[in-house]
């Protein structure tokens, strides 16, 4: 072989690991957004009846993947084949996912297997997006949409912080008691999503203005049972802030991005109740369940580091 044959070949791993370089947080970026990005669009085919503007799966209509035109052709099938659209960009944001971090053959397999879970939300998103439609919008499977959404935002907060880290064994920055409370707050995050869930099930915003499925219980109770958790999880984040005053960077700063994210999303909250849940509202009370979501994961995660 000649020197220009192997210098040749010898200069195409190191091309590939700047291109990697240059495009594995951006893409990661990307990812986390668009995760945020698509329950923002899933709720605004919600909020305005347009769950069964698409009347099939995967086809929007019969014979058609795209809405047709005619006379009564109305706004709501656009909105909904527009959400199905960003579904696809968000595939192929997963996919590039997949690819810049499992061909980092220099980081530990934990971390590269996780590249796919992205991918692998989609396609189940996908799935439980076209049951619901088949069932008309139960509001079981509604909920069940949302908070896959959710752990896809946790998964890529994580994947989006372990990039820039090393894989050596986690070591702690904050104390015990902090470490100790961290997996309540986790829990209680979770428990504030899926009665929030709940909460939007029970209430006026079903998806469609015919079919209108709603859980069988009291909307204003749960409104108060959600607060009631919110603020214990409000509660947890006050000791935390507390507990890690003194640790090392970025905890003590995304602790106080956690403190507006919390404020922000409890006036939307109370605001939204008082005003009868007025559209834009609910709108921006799931955008912001998407950054309360990101935000506690990135939270979490800076209490250790790895070398």
């Amino acid at each position: 072989m000649s020197r220009t044959a192997v210098d040749t070949a010898a200069e195409a791993p190191r091309t590939v690991d700047r291109w990697r370089a240059r495009w594995t947080r951006p893409v990661l970026i990307a990812n986390l957004v668009a995760q945020i990005a698509i329950v923002v669009t899933g709720g605004a085919v919600r909020l305005t009846a347009s769950g069964l503007g698409c009347s099939s799966w995967p086809q929007c209509e019969p014979g058609h993947f795209t809405p047709r035109f005619h006379e009564a052709l109305t706004i709501h099938p656009y909105i909904e084949f527009g959400n199905r659209t960003l579904t696809g960009v968000l595939g192929v944001i997963a996919l590039l996912v997949a690819v810049v971090v499992w061909t980092d053959r220099s980081r530990a397999r934990s971390y590269r297997w996780l590249g796919f879970a992205p991918l692998i939300g989609v396609v189940l998103q996908a799935v439980i997006g076209g049951i619901t439609v088949l069932v008309d919008l139960h509001p079981g499977w509604v909920s069940t949409h949302f908070l896959v959404s959710m752990l896809l935002v946790v998964t890529s907060a994580i994947l989006l912080d372990r990039s820039a880290e090393g894989d050596g064994a986690p070591t702690p920055v904050v104390g015990r008691w902090a470490r100790r409370l961290a997996p309540v707050f986790a829990v209680l995050l979770g428990v504030v999503l899926v009665l929030g869930a709940i909460t939007t099930g029970a209430g006026p915003h079903s998806g469609d203005d015919e079919i209108a499925y709603r859980f069988a219980i009291d909307p204003l109770l749960m409104a108060r049972i959600h607060a009631a958790a919110v603020w214990l999880f409000t509660a947890v984040l006050v000791a935390l802030l507390v507990l890690n005053r003194r640790a090392p960077r970025p905890v003590p700063r995304l602790g106080v991005v956690m403190v507006g994210l919390v404020v922000l999303q409890g006036i939307i909250g109370y605001v939204q109740v008082a005003t009868d849940l007025p559209i834009v509202l609910v709108l921006l009370h799931m955008a912001a369940a998407g950054l309360l979501t990101a935000g506690s994961t990135r939270y979490l995660m800076s209490f250790r580091v790895r070398a």
